[in-house]
C-alpha cells in the first residue's frame, strides 16, 4: 500500500516523537509498504524517511519547489516537485491508500482536517489513522467528540478516522480499509 505520513517537520519536539516516528517508519517498511510524505529531512518527517530507508523500503517525496531555496529536503527517495502546496496535497492525496497522521502543527492538523472533510463530503473511502503518540491528540479527540455533543458533527462522522496510541493497531486499521461509510446528506434523501 501507499500510505500517506502527516506530521511535525519540527526539530524542537521532545525525542520520543522523533524515535516513535523512526519506529513506524521501520514498521512501514517491514510490512512492504510505500511512505508517501512531504519529502521533509527534519521532524517526524524526516524520521519517519530514515526508518523506513534503514529497513530498506521506498518513499516517495512531494514537495513544492520553492523549498529549494532552504535545505529542508529529505533526498533518499523519489521526489516529487510541485508549484504549489495545494497541488502537493493533492498528488499525496491521490497517490495515497491511506493516511497517518502523527503529531505536528498547523500544517498537520490543516492536512488532517481537510483528508478528513473530503471524506465526509464522499470524495474519498480511503482509512484516516490519528496516531496518538503519547497523547497529543488527546485535546484533538476531545473537541470532536465535544463537536458531536452539541451537534455540530454526526456520530457517523466521528467514527470517519480511528485514533489510537498503537503503531500497530494504526497499520491494522489502514491495512484492513475503512468499510463504514457515511453521506453527510443523507437526511436529504428521507
Amino acid at each position: 500500500m501507499n500510505i500517506c505520513v502527516y506530521c511535525a517537520s519540527s526539530e524542537t519536539i521532545d525525542r520520543t516523537y522523533l524515535d516513535a516516528g523512526e519506529s513506524f517508519g521501520e514498521q512501514l517498511a517491514r510490512r512492504n509498504h510505500t511512505l508517501i510524505f512531504g519529502a521533509g529531512k527534519f521532524g517526524i518527517m524526516g524520521a519517519v524517511a530514515r526508518g523506513l530507508r534503514r529497513e530498506g523500503g521506498s518513499a516517495v517525496g512531494i514537495i513544492p519547489r520553492f523549498f529549494d531555496d532552504v535545505d529542508v529536503m529529505f533526498k533518499d527517495c523519489e521526489i516529487v516537485y510541485t508549484d504549489t502546496m495545494r497541488e502537493r496535497k493533492q498528488i499525496m492525496e491521490d497517490r495515497s491508500d491511506g493516511f497517518v497522521i502523527m503529531p505536528g502543527g498547523i500544517g498537520t492538523f490543516e492536512e488532517f482536517f481537510e483528508i478528513l472533510t473530503l471524506k465526509q463530503l464522499g470524495r474519498h473511502k480511503k482509512p484516516i489513522a490519528v496516531y496518538n503518540v503519547n497523547g497529543y491528540y488527546n485535546g484533538l479527540s476531545a473537541m470532536l467528540e465535544s463537536a458531536v455533543t452539541q451537534g455540530f458533527m454526526s456520530e457517523k462522522c466521528r467514527r470517519l478516522c480511528f485514533v489510537s496510541e498503537d503503531a500497530r493497531e494504526i497499520l491494522r486499521y489502514i491495512e484492513n480499509g475503512d468499510e463504514f461509510s457515511y453521506n453527510k446528506y443523507d437526511f436529504l434523501e428521507k
